[in-house]
């Protein structure tokens, strides 16, 4: 969504590199380039206004005029107002003292409230909670059977009583769902009100009513990412008419400029709770405004990198991976079978590799980056017998061809695969070799010195081991899997050896 943005800010820091200093003619240049970047992006005015003065007046003060680096300076003041603009911390949800907590969910038709219900239920649930969705929009045709169909991917108990389709009292069905949560011990009670193509006086009130039927502990406000300026207005009038207590930006995988989620929090005064990124139930999480400023700002969001890859590898798996690296055993086709899989439940690979920073530079070969790929080479690893997984040195001749016939593949694919699988091994044993022994610990050795002054057993003070040096013929394209003609960005580890060092 921020694509176009970012590469607008991008260009105008790219501007200021080289300059040793920074006039005051570079500063409104700089800030006319940001204003201009911002409004584009459908940025409301207001926002656009305390943005520009709030740089202006940051880049002419001590931090940029006195920096060694002006021009990076000016990219972490507009970092951090960008993290201001969205909220500054990540609000978590306010749950009640007495269970159940009451959560409202509000916004027109379309803007994606009833899978967002799916998605927080689903959220909730894996966090230890037990969620009850309610069907509380009884006008859109079939909306109660979609939150079934939702509930129950979801694996949460929805309470409907009413068939919907304009039959049945919502704010009747809402305030009998509180009773129905505490026999059941529900903690969480997720309201699904109606929504109308526009805001009017007779949906106002609706949401009113249920309001003061459940009195929620959250009135969460579902807004379409993709719709600009209207969604802040009607975020306003739900504001003023409701009383939200935050926002769920929804449809932040699409193409829009991208203006209302940086406008939202700004106006409404409401912090924006979570993100949704598409159809699927798990496509949602916590929204953190830091991360999101170095999305845009194409510093990449390791963080979030790093928190689908925990949930994606279990614990098992790693400590697998990690004894077999530690004690020098071969990777396996198998292994290797079983890293894909757990890859490819964390969404789309140029979503994933996007997370990276600098990513933004490479649109075009992300671009070419094919899921279909990965699912050829699993096909063709799940056509060897288990013998073949284990030991690649059996594949024959004979034995590729029967593993091509199987897997709807040629030879050649085959091949590819077994020769970068191959140099992926060797990568996998330097690596191995480089972690040194169990647990990273090196061997105690006698000091001489301490020897002689008595000081008993002469073993010298432990020192983390050193981070792993890449071997400097390392190609990323060796990698089993990578799309052909792709080449990720290399990493510098310097900057993190030396913090560990010191």
């Amino acid at each position: 969504m921020f694509d176009t943005l970012s590469d607008r800010l991008s260009g105008i820091f790219t501007k200021l590199r080289g300059k040793g200093k920074l006039s005051d003619a570079d500063i409104d240049a700089t800030a006319r380039e940001i204003r201009l970047a911002l409004l584009e992006a459908d940025v409301a005015l207001a926002v656009v206004k305390l943005f520009i003065n709030r740089i202006k007046e940051r880049a002419r003060g001590a931090e940029v005029s006195q920096a060694l680096n002006p021009a990076q300076q000016v990219v972490k003041i507009v970092h951090e107002e960008l993290i201001g603009i969205l909220g500054g911390e990540a609000r978590r949800l306010q749950f009640a003292k007495q269970p159940p907590t009451v959560i409202m969910l509000a916004g027109l038709q379309g803007s994606g409230k009833t899978t967002l219900a799916g998605k927080l239920a689903r959220w909730l649930k894996e966090q230890g909670h037990q969620p009850l969705l309610v069907a509380a929009d009884l006008q859109r045709p079939n909306a109660v059977n979609q939150l079934q169909v939702l509930g129950g991917r979801a694996g949460v108990e929805v309470y409907a009583p009413e068939p919907g389709n304009g039959v049945g009292d919502p704010v009747q069905v809402s305030r009998d769902a509180i009773g129905h949560a505490q026999r059941q011990m529900r903690d969480v009670v997720i309201v699904d009100t109606a929504g109308r193509l526009g805001i009017d006086t007779e949906m106002m009130q609706q949401a009113a009513s249920i309001r003061d039927a459940v009195n929620p502990d959250e009135v969460i406000f579902v807004i379409d990412a993709m719709i600009g300026q209207d969604a802040v207005a009607t975020a306003e009038a739900f504001r003023d008419g409701v009383g939200i207590t935050g926002v769920v930006l929804s449809k932040l995988d699409g193409d829009a400029r991208g203006g209302a989620a940086l406008s939202v929090r700004a106006v409404t005064g409401q912090p924006i709770l979570f993100a949704s990124t598409g159809e699927k139930l798990e496509d949602f999480d916590v929204f953190h405004p830091e991360r999101m400023a170095s999305r845009i700002l194409d510093m990449g969001d390791m963080l979030t990198l790093i928190e689908q890859a925990e949930r994606a590898f279990d614990d098992d798996q790693k400590e697998r991976m990690t004894a077999k690296l530690m004690g020098g055993e071969s990777f396996t086709l198998e292994d290797f079978l079983e890293q894909l899989i757990a890859v490819r439940r964390m969404g789309p690979i140029a979503n994933v590799l996007g997370m990276l920073p600098g990513m933004g530079q490479m649109k075009d070969q992300l671009a070419e980056v094919d899921d279909k790929h990965f699912d050829r080479v699993t096909a063709i690893i799940r056509s060897m017998t288990p013998a073949e997984r284990s030991n690649a040195k059996l594949i024959n001749g004979s034995r590729r061809v029967r593993i091509a016939n199987g897997s709807g593949t040629t030879v050649m694919d085959v091949n590819q695969l077994l020769n970068r699988f191959a140099d992926a091994q060797k990568m996998m044993k330097q690596m191995g070799g480089m972690m040194g022994l169990p647990g990273g610990r090196r061997k105690a050795t006698k000091s001489p010195k301490n020897k002689r002054k008595g000081k008993g057993g002469g073993q010298r003070p432990q020192r983390p081991a050193a981070l792993p040096q890449m071997p400097a013929n390392f190609d990323p394209n060796a990698l089993p899997g990578m799309a052909p003609g792709f080449t990720p960005p290399k990493l510098d580890f310097s900057q993190l050896q030396k913090r560990q060092r010191d």
